[in-house]
């Protein structure tokens, strides 16, 4: 690619989640002088009350763009080696980015948890990536990034301890402190509205295996309902990110060639304690869950106060259990609002980690963990306030 190109532009920079992403890069990055970068939007104005608004240098350019304009989407990405977008539900503004991305050798990034809409991009636009050399990655934020990492470096502590990875591992949310967002919320609402007028999407929300066209595993756990961990010894409640996260995990197996194996059985769920009280609780936070599903929700651009996400965090425990019982433990933590700040740090590094310490990754529509595996890890502990940690 031309060296006159950005490295990145940040597509929806005038959004409540774009604006965060530019932010972190313009903070962290500043004195990054090898790192070109620019903010993109549909409004020029807009773009630059952003830039003003968050302190970023005055040279960073502005690039206006809409998903609706195909041709503005053309001029962008014919400007930039990668695009990170924000612009959600992408059912309904993602299409054309992603096509014009694979057509150009365009890298692209997102942070998408609409699986039906994620699978009809595979199916759609696979050739093209790897023919024309673009990597295409969704789910490069809170879904489903620590999920899949966090499989992933179980599974290497089981490779350790056992001396290969396990057919079966738990991924359990210990602690979550964060907000709901208005673009999480208007990204369901979308694929449900979708399902609703075509039943083949309604099932592909519900197929375990929704990402790996050609690969159908076996039976996996419901976790719908709350239930008792006899391995962990805890009730569970269940988690509302568990049918996004686990398509991916399955398809981060397979696009690494099934190192779980094809039997590999996976599931997420919240834990709530043991006894009484953990049931009580299972049985109140799925209800409250359901409540607040069919509830009002906040509109796509409203999000938490700087003092919220700063004061979130998330403590994901996973357990990799061996045929004779045995388990290997990880965690993975994350230091901000899982939804924001700290979804807003990961999509950035990750387009930074597949440019400066990924290169060598094919062609092709990745997950994110899958591509970059332990370089990714590396960069998320050095750069955005997560750790990984093996547990006893």
């Amino acid at each position: 690619m031309s060296s006159s190109k950005f490295d990145i532009v940040v597509y929806g920079a005038t959004g409540f989640t774009g604006q965060l992403v530019a932010e972190y890069l313009g903070e962290h990055y500043r004195n990054d002088k090898a790192l070109k970068w620019a903010m993109a939007g549909r409004s020029l104005d807009k773009l630059k009350s952003v830039r003003d608004a968050i302190g970023a240098p005055a040279d960073i350019p502005l690039i206006v763009a809409d998903a609706n304009d195909p041709a503005s989407l053309k001029v962008m990405i014919d400007r930039t080696r990668s695009v990170v977008t924000t612009v959600g539900p992408y059912l309904l503004y993602g299409n054309e980015l992603v096509a014009a991305c694979a057509a150009s050798g365009t890298d692209y990034f997102d942070l998408c948890g609409e699986v039906p809409w994620m699978r009809r991009m595979i199916d759609a636009h696979l050739d093209t990536a790897k023919r024309s050399g673009a990597r295409i990655m969704f789910s490069c934020g809170y879904d489903s990034v620590p999920f899949e990492l966090g499989a992933f470096f179980v599974q290497e502590e089981a490779r350790r301890v056992f001396g290969a990875p396990t057919a079966r591992v738990k991924g359990r949310v210990r602690q979550m402190r964060g907000t709901f967002s208005g673009g999480t919320a208007a990204s369901g609402r979308a694929i449900f509205e979708a399902a609703a007028k075509d039943p083949s999407l309604l099932a592909l929300v519900r197929d375990p295996f929704a990402l790996t066209p050609g690969f159908v595993g076996p039976k996996q756990p419901p976790a719908n309902k709350p239930v008792y961990d006899e391995d962990l010894k805890t009730w569970l409640t269940p988690f509302f990110m568990a049918n996004i996260n686990s398509r991916n995990v399955h398809r981060s197996n397979m696009l690494l060639g099934f190192p779980y194996g094809r039997d590999f059985v996976y599931d997420e769920m919240q834990i709530t304690g043991p006894g009484e009280e953990g049931e009580a609780e299972a049985r109140r936070m799925l209800a409250a869950s359901n409540r607040m599903a069919s509830s009002a929700i906040p509109k796509p651009g409203e999000g938490p106060s700087k003092e919220e996400r700063e004061n979130g965090l998330y403590d994901l425990l996973y357990v990799a259990i061996a045929p004779d019982g045995r388990q290997a433990r990880a965690s993975v933590k994350g230091d901000r609002d899982p939804g924001y700040g700290s979804t807003s740090k990961m999509i950035a590094e990750c387009a930074i980690c597949l440019l400066r310490d990924a290169p060598d990754v094919p062609a092709g529509i990745w997950t994110p963990g899958a591509a970059m595996q332990h370089r990714l890890i590396k960069r998320l502990v050095d750069h955005a306030g997560l750790t990984f940690q093996v547990e006893e």
